[in-house]
């Protein structure tokens, strides 16, 4: 008798092995909905045959394991399509990703924008078509034969990558049979819409000494309004995009002269600025101290921290006085040699370093997108160096202080928490100790989060926040990493109550993540009209005559004096255009000055929210609305 217990409390007992999906059915929880399961915790075809008790989560296209079923799938249609077009081409790899899937093909002749049309259009007769989604498995022999006879030299290569005793399974959908783990859907006619949305390159195996191969990307959805929903936030995404803002708001930029090495203007740098200070503001509070480590030091110390042997392709290196030096990519180490620099008691713990550190890596050029992923970055790190009865305690104030950042800044999160991956260092009870210090913490909290099992870094577990922006968008921002590798190769130590030395436990922690991509989210969130307290300028005075001008100027160093960032437009244009420049640069207020508001101490105000009214206020009414808006950080 095989007892299969069901998410949600519902159970079914079967005297024979019995497929996932006729086990849903017969327990009456099918739908069409239903994409993919969770057996024991593995992600499964719904055509999975069940042979003992077990647990099992069924998954739809709003879970990320349903997501992934279904992106998967039409991975698999556009290789079939290309296949059929084009047929000369040779098939790599075709994973789901986060948001959609692609594909990288070998082909000679590149594709281009023209033939994303047909490719779709071929896709649309596989779905239609509605082809079973067939699993079967081989031999290493009869794979290798296969792939062989179908021309595909990538797949052989693959296949001699599984280890011995690893079953390899193929997948086939009408004539097409491609080499995938799985899982899949029922049958291709479940993908009612896609669309193919980018061309780009992409190295075999991310390495720049192979071959360059031909990648596509697309999106896929059960319906239509999905699709829809999809196109229409791409297009709000589009009139969002930073790197067009930063170049019309005067924020920053990126010049051929520095490829993925941003400039800041002098705007960009008054917004830049206010997050720092913002930043400083409230981990003084929070009990942390602030170091500066340098930006260049020498290979032993990168040896030291394992960086040299694991991480030097993406370091820049030179040679001073022959010997080698590399600048940082990470402000790690450095915060070790801080730590290192006296002898610490179990009483000073925890000790709380922060650092807005500025960090280089060797990013590919084809990586490279604006602000998001750049060759230089502030990196707003913290170390925070502990005894292991306070790794709760310590979690649960940085995630405290990431929830109060990303709450002022309107952002809605989700949070993920990573656990020991399989070629992890330090011991079962360092691993056990820190893993449910992140767990309780979490479960005190009283947050949801999802586990990710073996995704943790080699050195520890760690939290993730992924942040959601107000176009649905999601990105990877703060992490919470614990750490047993660094404190050992820098042999770190504290004493103890006993008078004996203990090592420390470490937590490396960001909330921004990055300066530079906090502030690329934050353009595209506000879409640039940031709110008072972040705005480059906040207000803009103008006068319907120049004989105004006089008091616009005094008026305009009274605001400046409350610590308002404001400026007069003084220039001979007419207020009309003067007004839409100022709505077009998205300030947040315009005050307009004529005869009356000079005789009544009175301010015509023009609010972004409402670009169309004008509201009259009394000098001091303003500015006291306004040093409100700034000291609490409204939006």
């Amino acid at each position: 008798m095989i007892k299969i217990n069901f998410a949600g409390g519902a159970e079914y007992t079967s005297e024979e092995p019995i497929s996932v999906y006729d086990a849903a059915k017969e327990a009456g929880l099918i739908s069409r909905e239903v994409i993919s399961a969770g057996v024991d915790g593995v992600t499964v075809d719904l055509t999975h045959v069940i042979s003992k008790d077990c647990e099992v989560k069924l998954y739809t296209f709003d879970d990320a394991e349903g997501k992934h079923a279904f992106f998967h799938t039409a991975s698999h249609i556009l290789a079939q399509a290309v296949k059929r077009l084009y047929p000369e081409s040779k098939l790599t790899i075709g994973p789901a990703i986060e948001n959609g899937f692609y594909y990288d093909i070998d082909r000679e002749d590149p594709f281009t924008q023209e033939d994303l049309p047909k490719i779709e259009a071929e896709m649309q007769k596989i779905v239609k078509a509605n082809y079973k989604m067939e699993r079967f498995t081989l031999s290493r022999d009869e794979a290798v034969k296969l792939m062989e006879e179908a021309g595909e030299p990538y797949k052989v290569a693959l296949i001699g990558r599984v280890p011995e005793g690893e079953e390899i399974s193929f997948y086939r959908q009408g004539e097409f049979v491609d080499l995938c783990a799985g899982p899949h859907l029922f049958s291709t006619g479940a993908v009612k819409a896609f669309k193919l949305t980018a061309l780009t390159g992409a190295y075999w195996e991310g390495d720049s000494k192979n071959k360059m191969l031909r990648r596509i990307y697309g999106v896929a959805f059960p319906n239509k309004t999905l699709l829809s929903e999809y196109n229409t936030m791409m297009e709000e995404a589009k009139a969002r995009d930073h790197r067009r803002l930063g170049r019309e708001l005067d924020l920053f930029d990126i010049y051929d002269e520095g490829p993925g090495f941003p400039f800041f203007l002098p705007k960009g740098m008054v917004l830049r600025n206010t997050l720092e200070d913002f930043w400083r503001e409230i981990h003084q509070k929070a009990g942390y101290e602030e170091i500066k480590t340098p930006v260049m030091l020498s290979r032993e110390l990168w040896e030291r921290s394992g960086h040299w042997d694991h991480y030097r392709e993406n370091m820049y290196t030179t040679k001073i006085d022959n010997n080698d030096f590399a600048i940082k990519p990470m402000n790690c180490p450095g915060g070790m040699l801080v730590y290192k620099r006296k002898i610490w008691s179990y009483k000073d713990l925890p000790l709380r370093i922060g650092e807005l550190g500025l960090v280089h890596r060797h990013e590919m050029s084809g990586a490279l997108h604006g602000l998001m992923r750049v060759r230089c970055f502030t990196q707003d790190d913290a170390h925070i160096f502990m005894r292991p009865d306070q790794i709760k305690d310590e979690i649960k104030g940085v995630y405290n202080l990431i929830d109060y950042v990303y709450g002022l800044f309107g952002f809605t999160y989700h949070v993920e928490l990573s656990t020991r991956p399989e070629n992890s260092i330090g011991t079962d009870e360092m691993w056990e100790l820190a893993t449910d210090g992140l767990r309780g913490a979490l479960d005190e909290i009283g947050v949801d989060y999802v586990v990710n099992e073996g995704d943790g870094a080699f050195y520890g577990p760690k939290i993730d926040f992924h942040i959601r922006d107000c176009i649905g968008r999601t990105w990877q921002c703060g992490t919470i990493q614990l750490d047993m590798n660094l404190p050992e190769r820098f042999d770190l130590s504290y004493v103890g109550a006993d008078n004996e030395k203990h090592r420390p436990i470490m937590i490396h922690r960001v909330v921004f993540g990055s300066i530079e991509r906090f502030i690329g989210i934050l353009t595209e969130h506000f879409a640039g009209a940031f709110p008072l307290w972040l705005a480059p300028v906040g207000i803009r005075v103008m006068t319907i005559r120049s004989d105004i001008d006089e008091y616009a100027r005094e008026l305009t160093e009274k605001l400046q004096s409350e610590g308002l960032r404001a400026e007069f437009d003084s220039r001979n244009e007419k207020i009309g255009y003067k007004v839409r420049d100022a709505q077009m640069q998205k300030i947040p207020y315009v005050l307009v000055l004529g005869d009356r508001e000079r005789e009544t101490g009175t301010v015509s105000v023009r609010s972004r929210k409402e670009e169309n009214k004008a509201i009259v206020m009394s000098t001091d009414e303003f500015i006291a609305m306004a040093k409100h808006e700034v000291e609490t950080k409204s939006l």
